[in-house]
């Protein structure tokens, strides 16, 4: 198994999981270190106020000759009022507790049954050494000692309780206390980063998702920031870009190899028509020569076609620009609404709405002119245009008062090829490939088109294409 890398996905998952419990140890280890509930050293200023109230209480009680008298008083908060305000301790109230030991340890004047017995009695046995003052909290209740005092000239230990407000961290030291709580802050201390990873993952993802996104819409462009992030993600993105230029390179080599062809396809059919028209001066007209000469002029028709359709395609996909609709069209709905009034008909469009098309230009307008021109050809006297914006979609309604199409040919007439078996197309000589290229056209602005019956009795066709954003 290899050892895994920052640089990889899951090397990072890997390093966040075990940052975040090391960072969870090192809270729970460094807690108890500032917990106050732990017996810990008297600090310096502590202990200099513990022997300012050791120096006053001896001068106070001079003059007292035997122990029993100093003890009620002095162990008793309501008998020995607060010594000196000024040495309040700022985590405290100022109402101190003062207990004395003698130097075997035994609790002095204090009754079993006072709340603070317990806690002074533990306090008391858990002092290893008397020459170095120590500190603990019990509940709200902070002892400190112990501190040698002498007293009714015999030598004694002072301890000194107060009433503790608030614990430093004690937010902290109650995460201890409480597994749940501990649970909920190791959440919210993995939570910035599992955000940042989840971030992190998400961002390449997101960037080949888009880039997806544009080649389905016929946009093969190459990203550099595919190739960045994870390494995982830097080789998808890089596959995915070898991906895309190699598309590219098929499909310029396929449209190349289509307008070669049709280029190479002309020289022989010159030649054909020449020895026909060549043939018919020396024999006269004849209906085999006639026939020959039609067929030759449709085939003619076809590949000027197909050599229409490869110029338009050759590099179409690489070659995206954003127009508005009506540099696209509004032109060429002006002049086909001369041309069908020339014919004696009636041509009625829409105003080409304010929006843009990320689209090749040529090829886009060639589709729209085919399908027009067909109505335009084939209605008897009404053609109209339409269009509509719905969900940042643009459809387009063509529609005639034709003859239509048959209800079972309406999906079939996009082949390339294909003739419709009614009068529509027979008559017309075409060639079957005007809305077969409408359909790639289309197609490659990764949009749809369908044929429909048309409420003026003819034919509908319906462009649905994306418009940019």
């Amino acid at each position: 198994m290899q050892l895994p890398f920052i640089t990889s996905l899951y090397g990072r998952i890997f390093a966040i999981f075990w940052f975040t419990l090391f960072l969870v140890l090192i809270v729970v280890l460094a807690i108890p270190h500032f917990d106050p509930r732990k017996q810990t050293e008297v600090p310096p200023e502590r202990l200099e106020q513990l022997l300012t109230f050791r120096d006053q209480i001896e001068s106070r009680f001079s003059h007292f000759n035997r122990i029993e008298e100093i003890v009620p008083i002095l162990t008793e908060p309501k008998r020995f009022k607060k010594i000196d305000d000024k040495n309040k301790d700022k985590h405290g109230d100022g109402r101190q507790r003062f207990f004395l030991t003698d130097y075997e340890g035994r609790l002095l004047g204090t009754e079993r049954r006072d709340l603070s017995y317990k806690a002074i009695r533990n306090f008391i046995s858990s002092i290893e050494r008397s020459d170095k003052p120590m500190m603990r909290l019990y509940g709200r209740f902070m002892l400190s000692g112990p501190v040698p005092i002498k007293l009714a000239d015999d030598n004694y230990f002072l301890y000194v309780g107060m009433k503790w407000n608030e614990p430093p961290l004690g937010f902290l030291i109650g995460l201890l206390d409480s597994p749940i709580r501990l649970l909920l802050a190791t959440m919210l201390v993995s939570t910035p980063l599992l955000l940042w990873l989840a971030w992190a993952l998400s961002q390449p993802a997101r960037r080949l998702e888009n880039a997806a996104k544009r080649v389905a819409k016929g946009t093969f462009d190459i990203d550099p920031k595919l190739e960045k992030g994870p390494s995982e993600f830097k080789q998808a993105g890089i596959s995915f870009n070898h991906m895309v230029e190699s598309v590219n390179h098929m499909i310029s080599r396929q449209q190349r190899l289509l307008s070669d062809i049709s280029h190479e396809l002309r020289s022989p059919l010159t030649r054909l028509r020449m020895a026909n028209a060549l043939a018919t001066r020396k024999q006269g007209e004849s209906a085999e020569l006639t026939r020959i000469d039609t067929e030759a002029q449709r085939l003619e028709m076809m590949i000027g076609q197909l050599l229409e359709l490869s110029r338009m395609q050759v590099d179409s996909h690489n070659q995206r620009e954003r127009q508005p609709l009506s540099s696209l069209w509004e032109a060429l709905l002006v002049d086909l609404k001369f041309e069908a009034e020339q014919t004696g008909k009636t041509f009625t469009f829409d105003e080409v709405p304010e929006r843009s098309l990320h689209c090749h230009p040529p090829l886009i307008i060639s589709a729209l002119e085919n399908v027009v021109r067909n109505a335009i050809y084939y209605g008897k006297d009404k053609v109209q245009v339409s269009f509509h914006i719905q969900d940042n979609q643009l459809d387009i309604y063509v529609n005639d008062n034709g003859d239509g199409v048959p209800e079972e040919e309406l999906e079939s007439i996009f082949r390339p090829f294909y003739r419709v078996s009614t009068a529509r197309d027979r008559h017309s000589g075409g060639t079957g490939l005007g809305l077969a290229i409408t359909e790639n056209a289309i197609r490659q602005h990764n949009g749809t088109i369908k044929a429909l019956k048309s409420p003026l009795g003819g034919l509908k066709v319906e462009i649905s294409v994306p418009l940019a954003l």
